[in-house]
């Protein structure tokens, strides 16, 4: 039986017991936020700004790759460099403030997913509890996975590409430092998520609304779907960039078509 059914509580002891929750994810997250507060520049200097560069790894692998084996289209190879600008006078402090708690929660991760198992836990049976503790686990991973690939490979060839892309010769490219942060942070935190969906079929499995057929018999259709998304979140139109986005999260249907049940 669950701990729930043997010791009953009351409303406002969940209520109680929830404040108690949110004030530490709020208290953990504030002491990470004021630690990405005040490194934030050397994270600008040498990551958040390093794919604007030509020395950002993939750059010079793509670069070196070419030499070799001429499969990449002409944006994503030789020089490249993106000049970020600031336009409103508030904005670089603005981000300042926004970007270290945006990078607080996304570090705080796995704490405040772990906080949201404790609130839940009474109420689970044992093997609830650890089916829960392996999607924990796992669900991290995942998400860590997803951003990682958002950073080194989808936001880089998305910037390669819309920062040269000019639709006449006399514009001049230069990105605002607003535009760039929230494709950043979007791409970033959009691939964190899509990298969860295993873990989403695993679970809509265990309660019921997934099964396998559904996988078999859907998966003509997931494909398009899934190339429509890759091309949403790489506006390229070239089929490598496209396949470089599609085929990751096309890899996670399939991881997913096999965790289910039958």
């Amino acid at each position: 039986m669950s701990d729930f059914a043997e010791n009953e509580m009351t409303f406002w002891d969940h209520l109680d017991d929830l404040r108690k929750i949110l004030f530490r994810i709020a208290a953990f997250v504030a002491v990470l936020a004021l630690i990405f507060f005040s490194y934030m520049k050397e994270l600008f200097d040498y990551v958040i700004l390093a794919p604007t560069r030509n020395d950002f790894f993939l750059y010079e692998w793509m670069n070196r790759m070419s030499l070799k084996y001429p499969i990449f289209p002409d944006f994503c190879v030789g020089e490249f460099q993106v000049k970020i600008i600031n336009i409103n006078l508030s904005s670089q402090f603005f981000i300042h403030m926004s970007t270290s708690l945006w990078l607080a929660l996304v570090a705080g991760f796995p704490f405040v997913i772990y906080q949201v198992f404790v609130f839940i836990k009474p109420a689970l049976y044992s093997h609830e509890r650890k089916n829960a503790g392996a999607a924990f686990f796992f669900g991290n991973i995942l998400f860590y996975l997803g951003v990682i690939i958002g950073y080194l490979m989808v936001f880089p060839l998305t910037l390669r590409f819309l920062a040269g892309y000019q639709l006449s010769s006399y514009i001049e490219n230069s990105v605002s430092l607003d535009s760039y942060m929230d494709s950043f942070l979007m791409l970033c935190f959009i691939m964190g998520l899509v990298f969860e969906l295993p873990l989403l079929s695993w679970f809509l499995s265990k309660i019921g609304i997934l099964r396998r057929n559904f996988f078999n018999k859907f998966r003509k259709h997931a494909i398009v779907i899934l190339l429509i998304l890759a091309a949403v979140i790489t506006p390229s139109s070239d089929p490598f960039t496209l396949m470089v986005v599609f085929l990751p999260i096309y890899m996670l249907w399939e991881i997913s078509a096999l965790i289910v049940k039958k």
